[in-house]
């Protein structure tokens, strides 16, 4: 009985249906295969190469059925050793030459895949870098992560085996195809009339599992995010404050149960679809000799070309599914091409200009002229018309109530926003005439969300100044208010801190913070209510970081209590994305108005 090849499953029953997630993305972004081979282009000789190696490796293999035929028919009768040596030989010869065909052409394609899929990578990474905060904040961090990773690692697929593929196959096909003629043409008409239905019960049951198993992967999905959610850090914490754990695992137990019963569909799926597989491995030989049998249709067949042409149609079937499933392939890798190429060409909001101007000798005076801001798809404006002078080493207060657009200003001075008009400059230079890196420079902000990698305690901080000395960042840590602590640890500065800094409380991260961003020496500094829910104590040590951090810097403070801004040179009070009052402490509190409202909640949050 005629087994099928190894590894052949009878076609590619999970490309047995074109994804509509796939249709709707290319109507939505249409791909240019122009663009496409664009990204092959500089890798041309290679791939003419591996067309060369893959029409030769089909070339090359179809000899053995030839080969076979002169063994059954003459050597063996006749006795003819030479005739056998020679066959033999040539067996064996064409088995290694199509192995090392084939070596040298997965070598070549790998490598021109690893290549394009590298500066894929590469480029998206840095252009989505280059995109401004609005963008994050209006797309799932998920998805981003799932076109760098997974929809680019599906396209290594599309370089380095799909486009081999379809070649492979065709050559294989073509070729069979004709030497099946040239052994016997009433054999090759048989098979165009038995391979169609064949092939069609084969596709029939690989739909049917498709099915299922797109099921059992929804299922492990929603099991992965059950996982991901219920057993992180975060996740654990909110489970065992809100008591909601025999929930979630009985709510665990039933997509388990539900993916056991998945699984068991698959597995018989699966199990009908190899049997379905070795019937028609069976009736198509099955068939071939009845009609090489016969002695109306045998036309003297040899026993020599009948098993040569047994193994040329056994041959023939994967090639001819994998070429039924093209159309689906080819969807599905334009597919990934659009959405890599949707985020490439996003325009970059806030980009360096062509020119930049740079200051030589900062000296650090912010001011604002007549600046309105809006945020994307707000109807409001969140600054309306502010112009604010903050001269250089001065420090000036951010207050009001929640949305008065406080944070919104601070954002504007580190540019991570451009002003809807009017404009924000540093030195008499408009933030958007100066290099997006000098900027950096320039500004160091300290939020009250306070963000730690998973590394150590040395590789945080210096996140901030790659070539930072361990000298520089114990500096650093000691203006921070936090070396003491660091040093007490049982691996010191090669502590780890924990997924997101559990390791350290709010008001320890907080002074993490302001002694990376003081290892960068800005000359700007915006504290965004960077003592903000802190208790009393933790309070104190931060605030005393803070006051050795705005030691000779400009710096505008967010405010969160107000007893924390008190001796601030000018306090700016906003409303409504407008400035309402503006003076010193004392001045303010004389006046009576707003701020003075304010000053009577002591040590009451105005903002969250």
């Amino acid at each position: 009985m005629m087994q099928p090849p190894p590894g052949q499953g009878g076609g590619r029953g999970r490309g047995a249906k074109v994804d509509p997630k796939d249709i709707e993305q290319l109507k939505e972004s249409p791909v240019s295969l122009r663009r496409i081979g664009a990204l092959f282009a500089p890798y041309s000789w290679q791939i003419t190469v591996v067309v060369a190696l893959i029409v030769a490796s089909s070339v090359i293999a179809l000899a053995n059925p030839f080969l076979v035929r002169a063994v059954i028919d003459d050597a063996i009768p006749h006795q003819n050793v030479s005739l056998l040596l020679w066959a033999v030989g040539g067996m064996l010869a064409v088995t290694v030459v199509g192995s090392l065909l084939g070596v040298a052409q997965t070598w070549i394609s790998t490598t021109v895949g690893q290549r394009i899929m590298h500066d894929l990578r590469t480029h998206v990474f840095s252009h989505l870098q280059r995109q401004s905060l609005s963008f994050f904040t209006r797309t799932r961090g998920g998805e981003i992560q799932s076109r760098l990773t997974n929809d680019i690692g599906g396209m290594q697929s599309v370089v380095t085996s799909t486009a081999t593929s379809i070649a492979s196959n065709i050559t294989t096909v073509v070729g069979t195809a004709v030497a099946m003629t040239i052994l016997s043409w009433r054999l090759a008409l048989l098979s165009l009339i038995v391979l169609p239905p064949a092939i069609w019960l084969t596709r029939r049951v690989a739909m049917m599992r498709r099915a299922i198993t797109t099921r059992q992967q929804r299922r492990m999905a929603d099991m992965q995010t059950q996982i991901e959610e219920g057993l992180s850090v975060s996740g654990v914490l909110l489970v065992k404050t809100l008591g909601t754990g025999p929930a979630l695992s009985e709510k665990f137990a039933r997509a388990s149960d539900e993916l056991a019963d998945l699984e068991l569909h698959a597995q018989l799926s699966g199990r009908w679809r190899m049997a379905t597989m070795n019937i028609v491995f069976s009736a198509l030989p099955a068939m071939l000799y009845l009609v090489a049998g016969l002695p109306a249709t045998s036309g003297g067949m040899t026993i020599g070309t009948l098993v040569a042409f047994t193994g040329l149609q056994a041959a023939l079937f994967r090639p001819l599914m994998s070429l039924l499933d093209v159309g689906i392939s080819i969807v599905s890798s334009l597919a990934l091409f659009s959405r890599i190429f949707e985020y490439l060409d996003l325009a970059v909001e806030i980009d360096d200009p062509e020119k930049p101007v740079r200051l030589d000798r900062p000296t650090g005076s912010v001011r604002f002229e007549n600046v309105d801001f809006r945020y994307d798809g707000a109807h409001r404006l969140a600054l309306d018309g502010i112009s604010l002078d903050v001269p250089a080493g001065s420090q000036v207060a951010l207050v009001g109530e929640t949305g008065s657009g406080k944070t919104t200003l601070g954002s504007l001075v580190a540019r991570l926003y451009d002003p809807e008009s009017g404009r924000v400059t540093i030195d008499g230079v408009d933030l958007r005439d100066m290099a997006l890196a000098d900027v950096a420079d320039l500004v160091g902000m300290v939020s009250q969300e306070t963000y730690l990698l998973h590394a150590t305690v040395r590789e945080n901080l210096r996140y901030a100044k790659e070539d930072a000395s361990d000298a520089e960042i114990e500096d650093a840590a000691r203006a921070a208010r936090i070396h003491d602590l660091i040093v007490s640890l049982p691996d010191g500065y090669d502590t780890v801190v924990g997924a997101r800094g559990h390791r350290f409380s709010g008001g320890e991260k907080q002074r993490l913070a302001i002694a990376r961003t003081l290892l960068r020496d800005p000359r700007i500094l915006v504290l965004d209510e960077a003592t903000s829910a802190l208790d009393n104590e933790t309070e104190r040590l931060v605030q005393q970081a803070i006051d050795t951090a705005r030691h000779g810097r400009t710096t505008i403070t967010i405010a969160h209590r107000l007893s924390t801004v008190r001796d601030a040179d000018e306090i700016v009070v906003l409303d409504h994305g407008r400035i309402a009052e503006q003076g010193s402490h004392d001045a303010l509190v004389a006046l009576g108005g707003r701020y003075a409202a304010l000053e009577a909640r002591v040590e009451q949050p105005v903002a969250v």
